[in-house]
């Protein structure tokens, strides 16, 4: 839990409601927490990967209750992202292995139907011993300042969960980054650029004045 030890990587956003946001977020976080709750992968269909809002301190917490959001003017939670994926050499070893015992049984190779048959069952059974791979990032949300923090360092992971932020909640995320902060408080792009001071230029000019002397 990056928020609660202290880790410094994440990206930070202000939160900017559109129209049809509620007029009392903290009232209605529980409910749209849940609306976007995290549910385990259904291991039956063709999906390999699960993504939801979990509780900060139990990442299979999803009934949101007051006391698990709220630290102060902060709203903390969680984005999972679960995901299982059969590597193929273990998919093909295993029906290479199903197709010799075959053979061996009935005295022929397995037609191509009854090998894509079996390579759909191995495929469930994988998927059926397989552990998720689990990751959660958490989010903390200043509820007076409306900023907002995803604690990732994956670009990608930063993306899903501001998605998934302003779908739940009816927000626009705006990245606190120079170049945006520039552009809303009206500063010209070219102001962000290193100063003289910085690069060393009025250190060179002093340097040939004295040269001069």
């Amino acid at each position: 839990m990056p928020v609660l030890r202290g880790a410094v990587t994440f990206s930070r956003f202000l939160v900017e409601p559109d129209k049809e946001a509620p007029a009392d977020l903290k009232r209605s976080l529980s409910r749209a927490l849940k609306a976007r709750a995290f549910a385990p992968i259904d291991r039956r269909a063709e999906e390999e990967r699960a993504t939801g809002f979990v509780e900060l301190e139990n990442s299979d917490g999803t009934e949101f209750a007051a006391g698990s959001i709220f630290y102060g003017e902060y709203a903390l939670f969680a984005w999972r992202v679960d995901t299982i994926k059969i590597p193929g050499p273990v998919l093909k070893a295993e029906v290479e292995k199903w197709a010799a015992a075959f053979e061996k049984e009935k005295g022929r190779p397995p037609s191509r139907g009854e090998k894509n048959e079996n390579k759909s069952s191995v495929r469930q059974l994988l998927r059926n011993r397989a552990v998720p791979l689990t990751k959660v990032h958490d989010i903390s949300w200043n509820l007076k300042t409306q900023q907002l923090q995803i604690w990732a360092a994956s670009r990608k992971a930063v993306e899903e969960a501001m998605a998934g932020v302003e779908t739940a909640f009816k927000v626009k995320l705006i990245p606190l980054v120079p170049a945006a902060v520039a552009q809303r408080t009206g500063i010209d792009d070219s102001a962000l650029g290193p100063t003289a001071e910085l690069i060393g230029m009025e250190l060179k000019a002093e340097e040939v004045s004295h040269g001069e002397a």
